[in-house]
């Protein structure tokens, strides 16, 4: 089929980056078909389940497909070395725009480009908290730890239009599954009162993405996605309403975030904001976010070209003798200002978070790291 402009009733406002806004609906707007952004694609690709195609003016440049799913559960393949089983992504896409996004690669599986149309062609599963409701419902599903925001972020501005975390929340929480939510986005504060009832029903861990906490940095390397400050005020909001709220901070970037003055600056700031505990490390460049990340750093650092391809040859990780003296640098900061552990992601149904509405309180010291 073609792809078509359409709109929804009720598209979102441009988010204000408070904090407390991100993507909450505006007013209506006359009915635009909109022509794709330079630099994108509209494929034409038999995309499973699609309904249609939509474009507003209030996302510029950014195409949504909706699409009916089938199932939103996601078994994580037995070869991962992650701590948990199950995922689930309403989003497919992010317009967060990270230029290091691990999860680019991803956008290749639907024919489109892991650059451009990852950032503006989002996949949306409209039917994602009715079809996991269902799921979850099932007599063989035994209440695995579900973990979210670990493939694209689900608090990107999208759910301020499609607003489907409240309904994917109820699923969980009712159903007794513990669930954990990984995001850089602010538009989570909308649903702290309803995260407050669920970790009264099943454990619940809440995680804020945060590494930059430069405002230029990041404007450049992360342009979609609500500024340090804003996060760091999201991570307060969580501990004052008695919530757990680890950091991942992560990457690291390589001769742009290594140096002490830009890791003390990043743990305090996490440190003052009340965070549970931190994990940190060194950017990973995987296929897709390799290319994109490189051409970023041509742009706006050519001096670091040649570093980077000295530090990382053709692979994915750093050296290990970079990767040892970080590990190094991250203990110290961590060890001075508290963090003495990994980032927690869970707690007991019912527990209070220490400190919890002490934002200068002292973090506690975490269990094991989700990550």
């Amino acid at each position: 089929m073609r792809w078509q402009g359409q709109e929804l009733n009720a598209p979102p406002a441009q988010g204000d980056d408070s904090g407390t806004a991100q993507g909450e609906p505006g007013p209506e707007p006359a009915a635009l078909p909109l022509p794709a952004a330079p630099g994108t694609t509209d494929p034409l690709i038999p995309l499973q389940g699609l309904v249609r195609s939509v474009r507003t003016p209030d996302f510029a440049g950014v195409t949504f497909h909706e699409v009916v799913a089938k199932s939103v559960l996601n078994k994580v393949g037995g070869g991962s070395n992650m701590p948990f089983e199950w995922t689930v992504n309403p989003y497919r896409g992010c317009s967060h725009a990270c230029v290091y996004c691990f999860a680019r690669k991803t956008h290749t599986y639907l024919d489109m480009d892991s650059g451009a149309d990852f950032d503006s062609q989002l996949v949306v599963k409209v039917n994602a908290a009715e079809v996991l409701q269902r799921e979850l419902a099932r007599p063989s599903w035994q209440h695995h730890h579900v973990a979210m925001g670990t493939n694209t972020d689900p608090y990107q501005r999208a759910e301020g239009r499609y607003k489907l975390m409240p309904g994917i929340i109820r699923a969980l929480a009712d159903s007794g599954t513990p669930f954990s939510i990984l995001t850089k986005g602010t538009l989570l504060a909308r649903d702290i009162p309803l995260l407050k009832e669920a970790s009264a029903q099943t454990e619940i861990g809440m995680g804020i993405s945060l590494a930059l906490v430069d405002p230029e940095l990041a404007r450049r390397a992360e342009p979609g996605t609500p500024t340090p400050r804003a996060r760091l005020e999201l991570i307060s909001r969580l501990r004052d309403a008695g919530l757990p709220c680890s950091v991942m901070a992560m990457p690291i970037l390589p001769w742009l975030t290594d140096g002490d003055e830009s890791l003390d600056a990043l743990f305090s700031a996490l440190a003052a904001a009340g965070a549970t505990g931190v994990t940190a490390g060194a950017l990973h460049l995987r296929p897709g976010a390799r290319e994109w990340y490189l051409e970023f750093l041509a742009r706006h650092y050519p001096e670091l070209s040649g570093r980077y391809a000295d530090l990382y040859g053709k692979g994915t990780y750093a050296s290990k003798e970079y990767r040892d003296w970080l590990a190094g640098r991250i203990r110290f900061f961590k060890a001075k200002y508290g963090f003495t552990g990994g980032a927690r992601f869970l707690r007991p149904a019912g527990e209070t978070a220490p400190g919890a509405g002490r934002p200068d309180a002292a973090p506690a010291a975490s269990q094991e790291a989700l990550f």
